[in-house]
Parts: C-alpha cells; structure tokens; sequence
C-alpha cells in the first residue's frame, strides 16, 4: 500500500494502477472513496472484500460524462434532465444498465448507479482511464465516513489495509453528505438516499428492502453521531405493526456497534446493551403501554442524563413525554409507511 500527497501524484500513476486491477483511495467532493476498474471482477472482488459487504449488493460507478454513461446506461428523458441540471455534483443517477460492468457491480434487477464527481482530480483520472470505475465510500459498511485517511486506516483491519494498493491523501475533507441517489427507472423520481442536493422539502427516502431500511438507518447515524458523547441521541419511531421499525433499530445498532443481535422489547418494554463496557444503546418499545405515565417507570431521565443512544419504537403514544427532552437530548422523529409498492417502505425524518 502506498500512500502520496495528491500534489506529488501523477494521474499516469493512478490509472495504472488502475489498470492493473489495484484499488485506490482518493477524495471527492463528498467522502474519500474506493475505486477499482469497474469492468474487472477481480478487481471488484477485491472491492468486495475490502468493503467486508456481502457479495450481490451494487456499486455505483464514476464516469467522465453524460456521453460514457450512455455507453453502460439506458438513460431517459428524466435521467438526462438530472445530468443537465446537476452533473458533475453530488447525484448518484440509477437507470436500467448495459450489463457491460463487471459482476456484482450491477443491482440484481440490472440498474446501475452513476456518478459524476464534481472533483478535478478523479473526473481526470476517468478520462485518462476511459472506463467507469466504482464510486463507493472508503469505509467499510456500518464503520466511520471517511473525510480523512486515518477515518479510514483506523477502522480497518490488517487484511483490509492488504487489499488497498494507493491511497490518494488530499488531507481533511469538509464534512459533507455523501451523494443524493435518485432512481430515474420508475414512472416517479424516487429519493433512495438524501444528501446536499434535495429534491424535496422534506427528509424523505424510500427503502425497498430490509437490508435498504437498516443502510438507511446507517445514514442517518452517521448525520447526528457527531453529538454522540455531548448530549444523548433519541430516534423516536412512529409506523404501523410490519412497517420495519425493529429493523430500522437493528441498522442503527450495527452502526453504533452493537455485536449482540437486537431483538424487540415488545414484552420488556426495554432492551439494554453495552459497547465497548460503556457507552449504552437503550431499545424501548411503548407498544403494550395502556397509560403514557408508564413511562416514566423506565429511568429515561437517567438515560437522558448518561448521554446515552436511544431508540423508541411506537414513539407517539408517548410523544409529550418525549417532547420535553427536546432541550437536553438530540431527538430525531422518524416515519416509516408503506410506500406504493408491497416492498416499499417511505422513511422521513425531522428533529425536534
């Protein structure tokens, strides 16, 4: 592995790595990002290990332009809109692919991510490469975002370093979202993830699987953990019986690091876990509540007091209870619903 300045680095230097199916760390205008030769499944393989996420879930890729993305993408009337108005940016555009990029780089329904970054350095390593390669975060699923090198070297273990063959340093990034993701496949523009870049007033996403729902939960983790250890964080959940609220808990548990599987504390009505020894994750569930004044039997205000990381599932039987914390803890009220399709989930979010 080796690592250089991005002033002392040669873009000769990196497509060759590229070329010879290595993987290279270099920032974007969002997070650092991991990139391999798109179109070369061992490359992307190593990817794949490298990201320890299972094999199957897609990538996005960066291109140079509109005309290279119309050589792996089908692109309609709305996608081309989005790349006039917003490319090069923080847009990760989804369309109906070619299936001309390597295996597992495509989702399994055969749509393909593209971006487009608004970033001198990699927008010239794409032309000079001439072939799409992966556009993905530099961190290993559910870890740290990467706006540093050590975000990135401190989080991975030695096998992970052993995959990385150049790392592009462009010091401290500014803290911004990683890419806005648009599906352009359906009739309706639809919001997969909310970055800078809105399309709509509201925080609004759509998940269209258990495995989206707790990527999202990760997501928006990784907004607020900046006020972990300053004030204690409350995800206050509201959504119908099967709309995915447990699940939802389990992908901010994995992102906080939990190891212990999280199981509903519907009976219990609260769940404790511990990382690390400390730190403290408190699962609640108010479902079997007859009377709000309930609540106040669970020592929240100790939780409260202790900083701790906590989730509230059925959070509107108890939402004056809750309101009243607004001063001493991070609250964030999410909304799960079913979306139009079974599948469907619609997740926004405001805080309080």
């Amino acid at each position: 592995m080796k690592i250089q300045k991005i002033q002392n680095t040669s873009i000769d230097s990196v497509v060759k790595t590229l070329e010879s199916g290595g993987l290279v760390i270099m920032p974007t205008e969002t997070v650092y990002g991991a990139f391999v030769d798109a179109t070369n499944k061992k490359a992307v393989e190593k990817l794949t290990k490298f990201k320890s996420r299972p094999f199957g879930k897609p990538y996005s890729v960066a291109v140079a332009d509109q005309e290279m993305a119309s050589r792996y993408v089908f692109l309609n009337k709305m996608a081309k809109r989005l790349y006039k108005n917003f490319l090069p940016g923080p847009l990760t555009i989804i369309s109906k692919g070619k299936h001309k990029v390597a295996e597992g780089v495509e989702s399994e329904s055969g749509t393909l991510g593209i971006r487009i970054p608004n970033h001198k350095f990699v927008l010239e390593v794409v032309r000079k490469f001439n072939k799409p390669i992966t556009a993905t975060s530099a961190n290993p699923s559910y870890k740290k975002r990467p706006y540093s090198v050590d975000d990135i070297l401190n989080n991975i273990s030695v096998k992970q370093r052993k995959c990385i063959d150049l790392i592009i340093d462009a010091g401290e990034l500014p803290k911004n979202e990683p890419s806005t993701v648009i599906d352009t496949t359906s009739e309706d523009l639809t919001i997969l993830r909310q970055g800078d870049i809105k399309f709509s007033r509201k925080n609004e996403v759509v998940s269209r699987s258990p495995e989206n729902t707790q990527n999202i939960a990760k997501e928006l983790w990784q907004k607020y953990e900046q006020y972990l250890g300053s004030r204690s964080i409350v995800f206050a959940l509201e959504g119908e019986m099967g709309a995915g609220k447990t699940i939802f808990t389990k992908g901010l548990a994995k992102a906080v690091g939990v190891k212990e599987t999280i199981t509903s504390p519907t009976y219990d009505l609260e769940h404790i876990y511990y990382i690390n020894g400390k730190r403290v994750f408190v699962h609640i569930d108010t479902w079997r509540m007859q009377d709000p004044e309930e609540f106040d039997d669970l020592s929240f205000d100790k939780r409260i007091l202790d900083k701790s990381i906590i989730v509230l599932e059925w959070a509107d039987k108890v939402h004056n209870k809750i309101r009243r914390y607004a001063e001493d803890a991070l609250i964030v009220w999410v909304k799960i619903s079913y979306g139009k399709r079974s599948n469907e989930r619609l997740i926004n979010w405001t805080t309080l």
